[in-house]
């Protein structure tokens, strides 16, 4: 189970998710690269590249070497360069398990044929929605998009209905988005696949032409929706939930866009473990049982508010179930394939971060 300990010093340090941390100790990989060293461990180490951030996964990891007595060593990153950094490595990446914040980052993986199959058993814990279709990769958790507001300058009355609404002359100047975050890249890869990329293109486009406001990363905006710099922004819900539960007197709130509007994406972070695994295969495989334990599930739950996607583990208190959301239907591993082209075009629409 999650030691109190592990549990107090995530409450202390989720709010610093996404910042890079000060010091960060490095250790030569066997390929040569860098990683940072996380755990000790008595047996085998293990190689895990993260585009979840050190803040949040760290906690999970030593538990999960307490347990095994298996080591790991870590490479943090973004979910999407990582997963670049493995292709390009190829049979020489020292990873033996990815772990995405985003499904289009390790679906990229997937199409590139550098994910092993993973067992059935493992599979069947979760939903298919919420996995890879060629059970390659397993979701471990799952956020929400919303669009977090300020509500003492945003009347719930005037919300958009869509995600596609927020083109329009009345919200000029008053939505954030993240364009380099992988959730937000997500988002836009599922609109193309769902909407065309000609629909996609033309709401970018209007979403500049709108004077939209660029942050790094979910965790800013709503910082700065708090803060009244900004009305209201794109993010996925859980980083409101938490900046609720620092602070009750934020006044911000997460809208959920009705029924399967493109707004109310579910998105998952998923994990996968590497073809380059080899003697690993087995420490590799109990790390994955391990993030779809009830103890890992129960975790996500309270110290981040996000779904659980396994055991049977029920939903954060006071948020919507998966099921009520009725999020749009689309297939996760969809959004792998087009990762490259989706970064492009949000770098041609000229949305620039602030």
């Amino acid at each position: 189970m999650i030691a109190p300990a592990t549990r107090a010093r995530a409450r202390a340090t989720f709010g610093r998710l996404l910042r890079p941390p000060a010091v960060l100790l490095v250790v030569a990989a066997a390929a040569g690269g860098l990683v940072g060293c996380t755990t000790g461990g008595s047996g085998d180490r293990l190689t895990i590249y993260s585009g979840r951030t050190e803040n949040l996964i760290d906690p999970l990891l030593s538990d999960f070497a307490d347990e095994t007595g298996i080591g790991i060593d870590v490479r943090y990153g973004d979910s999407a360069d990582l997963a670049l950094l493995i292709d390009e490595e190829g049979d020489r990446s020292p990873a033996d398990v990815f772990l995405s914040q985003s499904p289009g980052a390790i679906g990229f993986l997937a199409e590139q044929n550098r994910l092993a199959p993973i067992d059935e058993a493992f599979l069947d814990r979760v939903e298919p929605r919420f996995r890879g279709d060629d059970g390659r990769w397993v979701g471990v958790s799952g956020r929400v998009r919303t669009l977090v507001y300020n509500t003492e300058m945003v009347d719930e009355a005037d919300l958009p209905a869509s995600v596609f609404d927020l083109t329009e002359p009345r919200f000029e100047g008053q939505v954030a988005v993240a364009p380099t975050n992988g959730s937000f890249q997500d988002f836009v890869t599922a609109m193309r696949e769902l909407a065309g990329d000609d629909a996609t293109r033309d709401w970018l486009d209007g979403m500049v032409a709108n004077d939209v406001r660029g942050y790094a990363n979910n965790l800013a905006i709503v910082e700065a929706v708090g803060r009244g710099e900004i009305a209201m922004g794109l993010v996925n819900h859980y980083y409101n939930e938490q900046a609720q539960t620092e602070d009750p007197d934020i006044p911000t709130a997460n809208h959920f866009f009705p029924a399967e509007d493109l707004g109310s994406l579910i998105l998952v972070t998923a994990v996968g473990v590497l073809d380059t695994a080899g003697d690993q295969r087995d420490g590799a495989e109990r790390f994955l049982e391990f993030l779809l334990s009830r103890a890992a599930q129960r975790f996500y739950v309270e110290e981040t508010s996000e779904y659980p996607l396994a055991a049977e583990v029920p939903a954060p208190p006071g948020l919507p179930s998966l099921d009520e959301i009725q999020a749009p239907d689309l297939d996760l591993s969809s959004l792998g394939g087009e990762l490259t082209a989706t970064k492009e075009l949000i770098e041609e629409s000229g949305i620039e971060q602030s």
